[in-house]
């Protein structure tokens, strides 16, 4: 299935596809590009109940592994 975007589209589309390239956390890209995260996070949600394929969001680890010396 070929799929024509509308400007609009691909200006979101390519931002979150730069940003899963660089592997870099949605909100750590939108600082980086005057964005807001809500923009992206909308337009990632829209873009893809559209049918569009959207790219794998860069995900870091929330909990870090310590170890304790006593």
């Amino acid at each position: 299935m070929h799929c024509e975007l509308n400007p609009t589209q691909a200006f979101w589309l390519g931002h979150l596809y730069v940003a899963s390239m660089r592997n870099m956390p949605l909100s750590d890209y939108a600082d980086s590009q005057a964005l807001t995260l809500t923009d992206l996070l909308t337009w990632e949600r829209r873009l893809s109940v559209q049918g569009l394929p959207v790219p794998p969001r860069c995900r870091p680890a929330r909990f870090l592994s310590v170890e304790v010396v006593t």
